[in-house]
Order: C-alpha cells, then sequence, then structure tokens
C-alpha cells in the first residue's frame, strides 16, 4: 500500500494512516477530516487532478462578476408534480375533458395509455397584487405568488425520471456527473468554515429516486459531495467522539494525524490522499459545536414554529427541513437541497387523493420557508426553488372509475418556481400549449435554469470549467444555454 507508515515490532501489523483512521476516527468522519486538511493545506493533490488554477478546497473565493445570490435552497420534488392541476391552468383542456386528444403523445406506460383529454378536478384562482393563478390545492403558495416566478415553460425532452433528474440536476441527461450544489461549491467555495457548503436534508421515508446519486460530486473529489443530515436524530452520524476521547484525547489524536499527513505529503507530493480518499470523512472538528446548534429548534419561537407548520403532524416533518434549511443558510451554508422520499409526486393513478396528500405536506413549509426568509432580510440573496424533473400528460391513465384516473410522464413542458437572490417577483415566464403538454413559448431547457442560477451567484456558465483528464467539463457539458434575463431584476 502505497502511504505512510510507522516502524512497528516484528511480527506486528504495521502502523499506518490507514489503520490509524479505522481505529482512531472519534467521530472525525467523511467530508469533515479531508476539509479540515485541506484548510490547513496538509492534504496532498490527486494525482489525477491536474495542476494549475483548480483549488480543490472550500475557501471561500470571488465571484467573476458582481453576484445577487450567495445561497440556495432546492425544494426538489421528485416524480413529476402536475403542472396542469397545480400552475398551469388550461380552460381548453377543461372545456373539452373526456374528448380525444389529436396530438402525439408519448406515452412511458402504453399498457395503461389513453388518448381522453383530462381536465383538471381542481379550481384555479387569480392571486395576490400579480393575479397569478393557482390551484386551490395551494393555499398557502398563493399567499407568496407576489415573492416568486412561475416558469410554466420547462422541458427536458424526455419522460423518464432518472435521465431527467439527471438533467435537471447535472446538467446532462446521464449519470455519474457532479450535481449543481456540487458545481456552486466548487466555483465559490464555503462561506461557513464550520459548516458544510453543501448540505442534503433527506426525507424519513427513506431516499429519492436514484439514491445518493442524487447530491453526487461526480467526477469532482470528494470534497465536493453533499453532505447528508438525516431526518431523524442524530441527524449526524458519529459527530460526537466517544467521552473518553473528548478534549485532550481527540486534540492529540487529531494533531498525530495532521502530523501523519504532513510527512505523507513530503513523501508522495501530488499523491492522491486520505483514499480520496477515505473519501468522505464528515465535517467534525469544528462541526461539532457549529452543526448541534444549526440543527437545534428549540430556540425557534411558537410564531415561526406555526408559519412552518410543527404543531400539525401532516406538516410537521416537512416543515422541520424547511425550518432547518433556513437556518443553515443563515449561518453560511451555500446550497441546501431537500428530497421527498421515492417519488411521491408521481400520480400515475388515484391522481385526485395522491396530488392532495402531496400538496398538504409539502405547501405550507414551502410558503414558509420564503415568508421567513423574506421577513429575516435573507430572501434577496437566497434563491429558493420549488420543483420536479418532469410533467404530466393532459390526457388520463385510464384506470376505470374515474377516482382512479392518474396521468403519466410528460418532459415536453411543466412547471418550477423560483424566488429570491435576484428573481422577479409577481410574474409567470414562459407557457405551455393550450392542452399543457408541450413549452411552446419561451422554452427553459435545464442548461438555462443552470446558466441563470450562476449568473446570479456571479459565475459565468462558460468559464466555470473542471478539468477531467485532459477535458474541460462545464454544468452546461457545452450545450446551447442562455442567461433567462426576462425573469430577473434590474437584468
Amino acid at each position: 500500500m502505497n502511504g505512510f507508515s510507522m516502524p512497528s515490532p516484528p511480527g506486528s501489523v504495521p502502523f499506518t494512516r490507514r489503520r490509524f483512521l479505522s481505529r482512531n476516527a472519534m467521530g472525525v468522519g467523511s467530508v469533515a477530516l479531508a476539509w479540515l486538511l485541506r484548510e490547513e493545506r496538509l492534504l496532498g493533490t490527486p494525482s489525477n487532478i491536474p495542476r494549475g488554477p483548480q483549488s480543490f478546497d472550500l475557501r471561500q473565493r470571488d465571484p467573476v462578476r458582481p453576484a445577487r445570490a450567495r445561497a440556495m435552497i432546492s425544494l426538489f420534488m421528485h416524480g413529476g408534480p402536475s403542472h396542469i392541476d397545480l400552475f398551469d391552468p388550461k380552460p381548453e383542456l377543461s372545456r373539452r375533458s373526456g374528448e380525444d386528444y389529436s396530438g402525439e403523445v408519448t406515452f412511458s406506460f402504453v399498457d395503461r395509455a389513453s388518448k381522453k383529454l383530462f381536465g383538471s378536478p381542481w379550481k384555479f384562482r387569480n392571486c395576490g397584487e400579480s393575479g397569478t393563478a393557482v390551484s386551490e390545492l395551494l393555499p398557502h403558495f398563493s399567499r407568496i405568488v407576489d415573492d416568486v416566478t412561475v416558469i410554466r415553460s420547462m422541458h427536458t425532452d424526455i419522460n423518464g425520471h432518472e435521465p431527467s433528474i439527471w438533467f435537471m440536476n447535472t446538467g446532462r441527461a446521464q449519470p455519474g456527473r457532479p450535481a449543481l450544489g456540487s458545481w456552486l461549491t466548487y466555483g465559490l467555495g464555503a462561506e461557513s468554515q464550520s459548516l458544510p457548503a453543501y448540505v442534503v436534508l433527506t426525507d424519513p421515508g427513506g431516499h429519492p429516486v436514484d439514491g445518493v446519486r442524487n447530491w453526487s460530486n461526480g467526477f469532482m473529489p470528494p470534497l465536493f459531495q453533499g453532505t447528508v443530515v438525516r431526518s431523524a436524530e442524530p441527524r449526524i452520524l458519529n459527530l460526537d467522539p466517544p467521552p473518553r476521547l473528548k478534549g485532550g484525547p481527540q486534540e492529540r489524536n487529531l494533531a498525530l494525524l495532521a502530523r501523519l499527513n504532513r510527512e505523507h505529503l513530503e513523501r508522495h507530493p501530488g499523491e492522491s490522499d486520505l483514499e480520496a480518499r477515505i473519501a468522505s470523512y464528515e465535517l467534525a472538528a469544528r462541526m461539532q459545536t457549529a452543526a448541534k446548534e444549526a440543527l437545534d429548534l428549540t430556540g425557534e419561537s411558537e410564531a415561526t414554529r406555526r408559519l412552518y407548520g410543527l404543531e400539525d403532524p401532516v406538516t410537521r416533518e416537512y416543515g422541520t427541513r424547511c425550518l432547518i434549511a433556513r437556518r443553515l443558510v443563515e449561518r453560511g451554508v451555500r446550497f441546501v437541497q431537500l428530497f421527498v422520499n421515492g417519488q411521491i409526486w408521481d400520480n400515475h393513478e388515484s391522481i385526485q387523493s395522491n396530488l392532495a396528500t402531496c400538496c398538504r405536506k409539502t405547501d405550507q413549509p414551502s410558503a414558509a420557508l420564503v415568508t421567513d426568509l423574506k421577513a429575516r432580510g435573507l430572501l434577496d440573496t437566497t434563491i429558493v426553488h420549488w420543483g420536479g424533473e418532469i410533467g404530466r400528460l393532459p390526457v388520463t391513465e385510464n384506470h376505470g372509475a374515474a377516482e382512479k384516473a392518474g396521468r403519466d410522464h410528460n418532459g415536453q413542458g411543466f412547471s418550477c418556481w423560483v424566488a429570491g437572490g435576484g428573481f422577479r417577483g409577481g410574474m409567470t415566464y414562459g407557457a405551455t400549449d393550450e392542452f399543457g403538454h408541450r413549452a411552446v413559448v419561451d422554452p427553459v431547457s435545464p442548461n438555462d435554469y443552470h446558466a441563470t442560477l450562476l449568473h446570479l451567484f456571479g459565475l459565468d456558465p462558460n468559464q466555470l470549467v473542471y478539468h477531467q483528464n485532459g477535458r474541460e467539463q462545464r454544468i452546461t457539458d457545452g450545450q446551447p444555454c442562455r442567461v433567462v434575463k426576462e425573469i430577473l431584476r434590474d437584468a
């Protein structure tokens, strides 16, 4: 094994850094120890990474142009929320409900397919000073419409969940690339030196579709991977050392580990270190205090708890995570992403009951997050995104009885909303056709979306480059893209 090893008595197992870590990790887990060693310039640069202007630490870096946003919270809704039932009313679809659709349709489940148009069972009303049309399923969202832009012309042109998720989350419809949070932390580093730059808040019901790849660092070093904060206590595993190792013992062990790595770096300059290396320790030492404080909600007021719905069993869990997200960006975390379990919005059947259930879980907490950020003066510099990877078709998946009807996948046109961080409020942008099937006015691709986000963070999507094996990698992957300036304030 390459690496530093200390002399050992005859017949004993060599005392290596790897053995030291396996026996003495003391709760210093994945991303953190690597992060701390890089902070002290004690961690070697992986040998497959070119030397030069690339930076592989989380030190805060200046954007290339004045930035409007410094943090982002993504409320990712796996499964494909039905835009035509939530954000994109279609009177013609309602008028012709039950008729055969004359357009071409790509079905994901042909055996359950139907070309019968299916008008929304829910009413829409114009809300706020902007008069934005919102479904009755979203009473709380209706109160914040003047702070958000609803984009009605998103499209991936792919119906499958995973490829569309990869496209929305990484910039390309293939797996193995860094997530958006990885690109932002690579480009800008961390504001906080005591908390991770990129945090993932998972659902107690389980991981989303495609699991941990949703927050993967891809071809970047593990330093840029999302740090998972669990949905239940302990929210971060192994954050505390065993009682016998607290204080002096831990400090001495960390000092020894730092010395071992310094000597290893001197012996093997440029070699990938700590198993890349030991590929993800947890942001530990400094997190042992900072993370506990950030995740402790006991100091939040009763009014705040009510705002997020923490007193209601239906909204308590998602509301808790939204409140934690606010606390994290308030303390300097760059990117926070909340996921739902599985793909709860994938309403192939019984959409009338299932869609309502999804909305009851997420509507109040999502709106509360925007309201709370605004009240604290954080919305101007914090982007909030709500949306999934696809929408739903305007025709029914015919399950017989009306209450069993659902909608199949639709990657040709769907909606999301964004708020804060330089986005305009009180507007809708783009449009799908009269049935809500395809984006036909001002279409926005995932590459356009990413270019616009990077622009608000003061980054140029063409200049944010990662060098991998001699190839220049970008989040837009060289695909045509534009900054959607029409939805930006003072663009």
